[in-house]
C-alpha cells in the first residue's frame, strides 16, 4: 500500500475512532444532521424545520463526483445524530466510508430508496444509474419523501410535525414542476438542444422532452477527448445549434473549445447561461435553494433558448430578474 493509501486510512480509522465518545441521539432535543449535498440539506431544513440543525459538507461550485471527505467532515458524521448522503454512485470516493459510518451510526443514502424503474441506466457501467435526480422535481419529491422517513425513524417524537412539512414543501416541489413544463413548452421543439459541460441534465431531457448532449460522461472524472470535441463541433455546426451553457461546479475549459472550434467553422456559438448542476447557488440566496436552482436552471435553458419569460423566474425572486 503506498504512503496515499496509508494516509487516507489513517484519517478515516482515527475519525470512526472517535466514535466512541461521540454523544448518544438526543431523544427531545434539536436533531444534528449532516447531508452531503446541499439540495439533500436543503430537504433536511424544509422537512426538519426547527427540529434540525443540518450542515452540508459540498457548497457551492464544490464536484461531488470526485469529493473526498476531510478531517473535519469525518468529525462532523461521527458525532451527527444523522448522516444523510445522495448514492447512487454520485459520492464515489466515500463510498466506503459511508459503509463503514454505517456500522456504527444512522447512515441513510437517500436516492437508493427511488424505484428503479424511474432511474436511468449508467451508459458506461451495468447496474448502475445515473445519480443526477434531482433535476427532476417530481423525482426529488421522491427523495424528499425519504429525508422525512430518515428523519422520522431517528425523532419519532417529531412524525406529525414533519410529516406535515413534508407535505407542504411536496406541494411547493409541484408547483415548480407545472412552471417547468410550461416555461419549455415555449421553446420550439426543434431547439430544445441542450448542450453542457458533462451529462447532469438527461433526467431534465426525459421530462421536459430535450435532447441533452454532454461533453463529458455522467462523472466529472470522465475526460473529453479531441475526438469528442470535433465531433461536438460538427453537431453544432450542422444543426445549426446557437447557444450551450456552461455549469457552476464545472470547469468550462471544454466549452470553450467547443466554441472556439464552432467559430473556427463559420458558426457563431454563445453561451446561453450558467446552469447549476452538481450543487446549487450560494447560501442565503434563493439559488442556494433547491427550488431556486431550478428555477434559475429553467428560466436560464428556456430563454436562451428561445422562450418568452421573466428573467425572475417562477416566484419573481431570481437574480438575474431583480
Amino acid at each position: 500500500m503506498n504512503s496515499f493509501a496509508l494516509t487516507r486510512r489513517a484519517t478515516l480509522m482515527g475519525g470512526l475512532a472517535l466514535m466512541a465518545t461521540a454523544p448518544a441521539l438526543r431523544a427531545a432535543g434539536v436533531l444534528d444532521v449532516v447531508a452531503t449535498t446541499g439540495m439533500i440539506a436543503d430537504g433536511v431544513r424544509r422537512v426538519g424545520g426547527d427540529a434540525v440543525t443540518v450542515r452540508a459538507l459540498m457548497g457551492p461550485g464544490v464536484d461531488p463526483h470526485g469529493y473526498r471527505q476531510t478531517r473535519s467532515d469525518i468529525v462532523a458524521m461521527t458525532r451527527a445524530d444523522l448522516t444523510l448522503w445522495h448514492g447512487l454512485f454520485l459520492e464515489a470516493q466515500m463510498e466506503r466510508f459511508f459503509e463503514e459510518l454505517g456500522g456504527k451510526r444512522r447512515v441513510v443514502a437517500v436516492a437508493e430508496a427511488l424505484d428503479k424503474g424511474r432511474l436511468l441506466e449508467h451508459a458506461d457501467y451495468a447496474g448502475r444509474y445515473d445519480p443526477h435526480v434531482w433535476m427532476a422535481p417530481d423525482i426529488w419529491t421522491d427523495v424528499v419523501t425519504e429525508i422525512a422517513r430518515a428523519l422520522t425513524e431517528a425523532r419519532p417524537d417529531m412524525a406529525e410535525e414533519f410529516a406535515a412539512n413534508a407535505a407542504g414543501y411536496r406541494e411547493e416541489l409541484a408547483a415548480l414542476s407545472t412552471y417547468a413544463g410550461e416555461a419549455v413548452a415555449m421553446v420550439p421543439k426543434e431547439t430544445r438542444v441542450l448542450v453542457t459541460a458533462h451529462d447532469a441534465f438527461s433526467y431534465f431531457g426525459r421530462a421536459y422532452d430535450f435532447e441533452v448532449i454532454g461533453i463529458q460522461g455522467i462523472s466529472t472524472n470522465s475526460e473529453a477527448g479531441l475526438n469528442r470535441i470535433s465531433e461536438l463541433v460538427d453537431v453544432l455546426v450542422e444543426r445549426k445549434i446557437g447557444a450551450v451553457f456552461v455549469e457552476t461546479s464545472v470547469s468550462d475549459r471544454n466549452m470553450r473549445a467547443l466554441i472556439e472550434g464552432a467559430a473556427a467553422r463559420g458558426h457563431e456559438v454563445v453561451i446561453g447561461g450558467s446552469l447549476y448542476s452538481d450543487a446549487m447557488g450560494q447560501e442565503g440566496t434563493y439559488e442556494g435553494t433547491y427550488i431556486g436552482m431550478i428555477d434559475h436552471n429553467v428560466t436560464t435553458i428556456a430563454r436562451a433558448l428561445g422562450a418568452d419569460l421573466s428573467p425572475g423566474g417562477m416566484t419573481g425572486r431570481l437574480s438575474s430578474g431583480s
